[in-house]
């Protein structure tokens, strides 16, 4: 059994204007970037499948774009996690899944299902909707994590309801929404929000420091002291972990900057 998980680095999306002559060279062709940004990091987080369903073609096309190794999360349709009773997703999850996702194939990461920052915890609801989420797809596990956001999901049923089903939670560093580190399935996954675009590399190099080493704890199995749980009781077992961080933040000209150097010092 390997000792260490895989650690994935990146942001989130890769169409984005005022990259343009900052991460991506100059005159690089938009048809090219996807390509270029598979060269410099290892993971991105696809952002369009959350405001509207894609092709079969669209998925292959990414997937040929990039390097071996390199993966992508997907973010599930908003039509699915912004709904009242999150029991009644089972049309929309099915509509997400038969879009032509798997088309990613050995590219394929994490699906993330984010929530709207009203959306509060509700035990039996939320169940039902990580029972609808499929453990496989034409054979091939599939890995969830769910990314919530108001301040009644920080309970300890809440964690205790992921490992029922080996779903994770997104430790968010955000602001304003609750971070939750507690790891309840076999991977991690970080959304790090608190970048700085008069920052090069958006977190100083301090702040970078700490996240090589809370990625490389995660992936040893292990588990950093300095974030917040919501139960500490519970102690998953030390076993190698994969973990995906991607560097969002709000005017997120640095992320890319960001993530490359968090690749460097893991790669030290």
């Amino acid at each position: 059994m390997a000792k260490s998980g895989k650690i994935y680095c990146g942001i989130g999306g890769w169409n984005f204007a005022p990259w343009r002559g900052v991460f991506y060279p100059k005159g690089l062709a938009q048809a090219k970037e996807l390509n270029y940004a598979g060269q410099h990091l290892t993971s991105i987080e696809i952002n369009s499948t959350y405001y509207g369903s894609q092709k079969p073609e669209t998925f292959r096309k990414w997937a040929g774009d990039v390097p071996d190794g390199f993966i992508f999360s997907v973010k599930g349709s908003r039509f699915t996690t912004n709904r009242r009773v999150l029991a009644e997703a089972g049309d929309s999850l099915k509509r997400f899944f038969d879009s032509g996702v798997l088309e990613l194939g050995d590219h394929l990461g994490p699906f993330l299902w984010q929530f709207a920052p009203t959306k509060k915890f509700d035990e039996a609801d939320f169940g039902a909707f990580l029972e609808l989420l499929p453990q496989k797809l034409d054979g091939k596990p599939m890995r969830h994590v769910v990314e919530v956001r108001h301040d009644s999901f920080s309970t300890p049923a809440f964690p205790a309801l992921l490992r029922q089903f080996g779903v994770a939670v997104v430790y968010a560093e955000h602001h304003k929404y609750p971070g939750i580190a507690n790891v309840t399935a076999d991977f991690v996954y970080a959304r790090l929000q608190k970048g700085e675009d008069d920052i090069p590399t958006a977190y100083p190099p301090k702040a970078l420091d700490a996240w090589t080493k809370r990625l490389t704890l995660w992936a040893d199995g292990k588990e950093p002291d300095d974030l917040p749980r919501v139960d500490d009781k519970h102690k998953p077992k030390a076993t190698p972990r994969d973990v995906f961080a991607y560097i969002i933040h709000d005017g997120k000209i640095r992320a890319p900057a960001g993530a490359m150097a968090l690749i460097e010092r893991l790669q030290k």
